[in-house]
């Protein structure tokens, strides 16, 4: 329920109030859920830090407190952090992720250190994926 409210917020071009995120999470819903409990799911994640509130009249308005891709490194950074060798964890992640989002990475990590990426130079070949 957490992840649904934080993608209708994520999806939204501005703050909710409960009843909208309400309105947008049963539109796709088999059994429709009520207003409380939106708004107890909404009330903790504003206690977690993930959404802000601001007054509306006699209600309040919700909206994240970070983008989705703000919120994914977040919690890639913490997975990482449960570790005390990082190492293999980041080899073993480099080898299952997507060739695309590798390169993509490398390019990110190159752009990082002020290095040029190794493998954009002419006549390389990617290595065959698995």
């Amino acid at each position: 329920m957490e992840r649904a409210i934080m993608e209708v917020l994520w999806d939204s071009t501005h703050s909710l109030l409960v009843r909208e995120v309400q309105e947008a999470l049963n539109a796709d819903a088999g059994k429709p859920l009520a207003y409380t409990t939106v708004q107890t799911v909404a009330e903790r994640l504003v206690r977690k830090g993930l959404l802000s509130r601001t007054l509306d009249r006699k209600a309040f308005r919700y909206s994240a407190r970070r983008s989705r891709d703000e919120h994914v490194t977040a919690v890639m950074l913490a997975a990482l952090a449960e570790t005390d060798d990082r190492a293999p964890v980041l080899s073993c992640f480099a080898q299952s992720v997507e060739l695309d989002d590798a390169l993509r990475l490398l390019e990110e990590l190159a752009r990082r250190t002020g290095e040029r990426p190794r493998v954009a130079g002419p006549g390389w070949v990617p290595p065959p994926s698995s």
